[in-house]
């Protein structure tokens, strides 16, 4: 920032220079109402998918996925809701509305890895925690993101007067199909090398 501010004033651009900086900072303001906006629709809709039920069934219907994800997780651990509620968020593209389940997912495989240490081990204050395979996995698989409608991208294109706004759907879902199964691939193996490590 330093250098580009300083090689405008040196060729006699002040002028440009403050236009520019005004113009976007305009810009920042008024994208981030529109993705506030954005957002804002998307949480109220997941909100409204939870209370009506459909949060249970998207559960239940994924549930073979999670399981498969996160095999040492009990099926009936209130974490797989808030593992398919980031799922679906991510899917949709709402990388914002999904943050909130993941922390609280988080939360919840931080309980189940401590409470497996304390079962291991009587006295856990001299334990280091560290992340599990399942906290390891989500998170992988959060920053994979298989996006089936990527709404946060379309919305920045939209702001911006595209033609064309949702002509990155095909190419992206495309792309986080490959960057997904990569990501559950290399999750199988990694966990698998844990737990050999763990027995030896």
């Amino acid at each position: 920032i330093l250098g580009g501010i300083s090689y405008g004033l040196a060729n006699g651009k002040a002028q440009a220079l403050s236009d520019v900086i005004i113009e976007s900072a305009g810009e920042a303001v008024s994208l981030s109402i529109t993705m506030l906006g954005v957002m804002a629709m998307w949480c109220g809709i997941m909100e409204v998918a939870r209370q009506a039920g459909l949060m249970d069934r998207m559960t239940k219907f994924l549930s073979p996925v999670v399981h498969f994800l996160f095999p040492d997780i009990d099926r009936n651990h209130v974490v797989n809701e808030y593992i398919t509620a980031n799922m679906v968020a991510n899917m949709l593209g709402l990388g914002w509305a999904a943050t909130p389940m993941g922390l609280k997912a988080i939360k919840e495989m931080a309980e189940i890895e401590r409470a497996r240490i304390k079962k291991a081990h009587k006295d856990i204050s001299k334990i280091k925690m560290r992340a599990s395979n399942e906290m390891c996995t989500f998170l992988v698989m959060n920053i994979s993101s298989l996006q089936l409608i990527p709404v946060n991208i379309i919305a920045y294109r939209s702001q911006y007067h595209s033609v064309f706004a949702a002509a990155v759907t095909g190419p992206c879902l495309v792309a986080t199909m490959v960057s997904t199964l990569a990501a559950v691939f290399f999750c199988r193996i990694m966990d698998r090398s844990n737990k050999k490590g763990d027995v030896l």
